[in-house]
């Protein structure tokens, strides 16, 4: 079996089109591990995308978000975004039959533990994983070996946080146990261009304007 997996869309569809595009016939079973929505302009046709190709989908902290109907924390830019995008979504029953984890070829796919965010600097001597763990959650991409464990960063689809025009997943072989991180370079235009027919909150429209790109 081979595995496609990514998170972190955040409703950017042609990140998600573009990815699939590539990656065709490369993979038996897609799995998402969360934050399908908010930010970008086409939550609903995310999620409803992913439904259809049969995806195993996880819930990230934004989907919990919107199934809560509100965002609790204190960043202005995400409760910007949460204002804007929140409403304008109507697929609650599809993201509410999202699962927490999936066990694949010795991995443990999860959005984050404890919803903690894991960089490729963070300070690992102090914790300890039971097992191997697939994850999203940070937007960076990146491998680590912890106390004898692998911890994988797929990294983001919809907002990598590095380079904003590149799209970061990762491909799992069960046959070989084979682990590849991937990413692709896309036009994130096509994104802020609609953000822009859209009058999203010139704040939401910086965000994405002030990122590096590669």
């Amino acid at each position: 079996m081979r595995y496609l997996i990514f998170g972190d869309v955040h409703g950017n569809l042609p990140a998600l089109e573009r990815m699939l595009e590539v990656e065709k016939g490369n993979f038996d079973q897609l799995i998402c591990h969360g934050d399908v929505v908010n930010y970008g302009p086409w939550g609903n046709e995310c999620v409803a995308l992913l439904k259809n190709l049969k995806a195993t989908t996880l819930k990230g902290n934004h989907e919990e978000f919107f199934l809560k109907g509100y965002y609790p924390g204190q960043n202005l830019i995400a409760k910007t975004f949460f204002d804007f995008c929140y409403p304008k979504f109507n697929e609650i029953e599809i993201i509410a039959s999202y699962g927490d984890f999936k066990d694949v070829a010795g991995y443990r796919i999860v959005h984050s533990i404890a919803d903690r965010y894991f960089f490729p600097d963070t300070d690992y001597s102090s914790i300890t994983f039971d097992r191997n763990f697939i994850l999203g959650h940070s937007h960076y991409q990146f491998f680590k070996k912890v106390n004898e464990h692998n911890l994988y960063n797929t990294g983001s689809v919809g907002q990598n946080r590095q380079f904003i025009n590149q799209i970061c997943y990762l491909t799992l072989n069960d046959e070989d146990k084979i682990v590849t991180l991937k990413s692709l370079k896309y036009n994130v235009d096509l994104l802020i261009n609609q953000m822009k027919i859209e009058n999203y909150p010139d704040i939401c429209l910086a965000y994405y304007n002030q990122k590096n790109r590669i």
